[in-house]
């Protein structure tokens, strides 16, 4: 397994400090933009960024736990999501076209046989993970390949930068569970209406995934949680997002569930954080508590870009949030100083 380095650089930080400070503007008078820029230099190893080739993949796949009655939409609802997200009619797929994005989607698991086209990825592990109600959602085999899978997605793109995206009928509940397993939280503070539950699908919904952390209690390990609770989507994502910090690559966390994935990957190697953009805050109450436990260090959360309510997942958030990292890269390296720019700095004192 290729190590992730710590990209803490010193040198580095301090000169695109200096550069951030000595542009034409009041000191810190962009916000959080420069703290994106310093983040990006640091990510790319240069103090004159360039986003280049960003790709946006859709891992897709289907959960056994949604016969369950864990979501308001049945699992159908993946595969023609799928279909949408190729036809271009889904909000990623219009988000993508408008930013320039490549947009990718891969069937991961997905419960439906697919005809060959171009932008779809066929690394279908089985038609959707077992029913983690009843045992474990996928074996060890299916998992490892799945994380394999995305390593090697990951590894064929081309680009320096990684947009996150899911879809999966069910894949909230197994966010939820990976977070108050991994975390030690209780799954009230994880759990929400995901696809749009109402107060009693909720309550079923929560009771049914007590039952399922109960089952799995000897599951505390990140890699046999992700077994556990699933879904190929999760597991592909987590390949993933381990060979995109491996090779420097920036990339763009979109909600719950990719943030989930970062979780897992973060257990496994603790520095993938440090190349990971949080594009947004869910309208996922777990999504809250997720971000505080993949923060920089124990005492400080992780910030998301954008903080819109929004709870939709297929990288939606990710491509919104795209712009700014676009803006920041171009202001570090065009933005003139106050020499070049012949323009006096701060007075002393």
């Amino acid at each position: 397994m290729t190590t992730v380095l710590d990209l803490h650089n010193p040198s580095l930080a301090a000169r695109l400090q200096a550069r951030l400070d000595n542009k034409t503007k009041p000191l810190g008078a962009l916000g959080r933009i420069e703290s994106l820029a310093l983040q990006i230099g640091l990510i790319l190893g240069t103090e004159t960024p360039e986003l280049l080739q960003p790709q946006l993949v859709v891992f897709a796949g289907d959960h056994g736990l949604a016969a369950r009655g864990v979501s308001a939409y049945p699992s159908d609802v993946t595969w023609q999501m799928v279909e949408n997200f190729l036809a271009g009619g889904a909000a990623v797929s219009v988000l993508a076209r408008q930013h320039g994005l490549a947009l990718t989607v891969v069937d991961c698991g997905v419960r439906h046989d697919f005809a060959p086209r171009a932008g779809l990825l066929q690394h279908k592990i089985a038609p959707g993970t077992a029913d983690a109600s009843a045992g474990p959602a996928m074996g060890a085999a299916q998992r490892d390949q799945a994380i394999a899978n995305g390593r090697a997605i990951v590894d064929g793109l081309p680009g320096n930068a990684l947009l996150l995206g899911e879809m999966g009928i069910g894949n909230t509940s197994a966010a939820s569970l990976l977070l108050a397993r991994l975390a030690g939280q209780d799954l009230a503070d994880c759990v929400d209406a995901g696809t749009g539950l109402d107060a009693q699908g909720l309550v079923r919904k929560h009771a049914i995934l007590q039952e399922v952390l109960q089952l799995h209690g000897a599951a505390r390990e990140p890699l046999d949680a992700l077994a556990a609770f699933g879904g190929f989507e999760i597991a592909t994502m987590v390949g993933a997002v381990l060979q995109a910090a491996s090779q420097r690559r920036v990339i763009v966390v979109d909600g719950f569930i990719a943030s989930a994935a970062v979780l897992v990957a973060q257990r496994l190697e603790p520095h993938v954080v440090q190349r990971c953009v949080f594009s947004h805050r869910s309208g996922e109450c777990g999504h809250g508590v997720l971000l505080r436990h993949l923060g920089p260090d124990a005492r400080t959360p992780a910030r998301a870009l954008l903080d819109l309510g929004l709870r939709l997942g297929e990288g939606s958030g990710a491509a919104l949030a795209w712009p700014l990292l676009v803006s920041a890269c171009a202001l570090l390296r065009d933005m003139a100083s106050f020499a070049s720019a012949g323009v006096a700095g701060r007075s002393p004192g």
